[in-house]
């Protein structure tokens, strides 16, 4: 998170980093915190809902050209099951990695297929876009309650689970019309 002053990352949010004595290669670091899970942090079926809390665990190694930052961060999303449509509640665990630059490389350095690299500002790292992204790329695009859920039936729309022998008579339909003739009863041989 930015403040309001736009002089960097706020050094008072959890998902800030300080690195100011952090400067000699090699040297190793490792964090843990709850980070509050930032507003609209998901996609269209589920989401870490706002507030929540994510235990993130950091490990940071100083190389020369800035901090690589790599790490777990856990939380609980929630959505609706894509098969049978019940509030579903996940635990969800990503890894990520990022190497967080001390200074923007020079022009020659750089080209046009390159990402640029996040950069420390002030001596902090700001963690809250490297958890967004892999949160919100890691979020299942179908959640489901369970593995084995069979969803709704697609003839009526009962849940499968709760009727598990549940079928329709279902008719070949190019024999329909003749569901319609009415034949004369049968009083026997003639």
């Amino acid at each position: 998170m930015v403040n309001s002053h736009s002089h960097g990352p706020d050094p008072t949010d959890p998902a800030v980093i300080d690195v100011h004595d952090f400067r000699s290669a090699g040297s190793m670091k490792r964090i843990s915190r709850t980070v509050p899970a930032a507003p609209d942090l998901g996609n269209a079926v589920i989401t870490v809902p706002e507030d929540s809390p994510i235990e993130v665990d950091l490990l940071l190694e100083s190389v020369i050209e800035g901090v690589l930052v790599s790490g777990t961060a856990r939380m609980s999303a929630t959505g609706d099951c894509s098969r049978c449509l019940e509030p579903v509640i996940l635990p969800a665990e990503f890894d990520f990695s990022e190497l967080f630059a001390w200074q923007e490389p020079p022009p020659e350095e750089i080209s046009d297929t390159d990402e640029p690299l996040p950069l420390i500002q002030s001596g902090l790292i700001d963690l809250s876009p490297l958890l967004r992204d892999a949160i919100v790329l890691g979020l299942p695009l179908a959640p489901v309650c369970e593995e084995s859920c069979p969803g709704l039936c697609v003839e009526c729309g009962i849940k499968l689970a709760d009727d598990p022998g549940h079928r329709h008579e279902v008719t070949d339909p190019r024999w329909a019309a003749l569901g319609n003739l009415h034949l004369p009863a049968d009083d026997g041989p003639t």
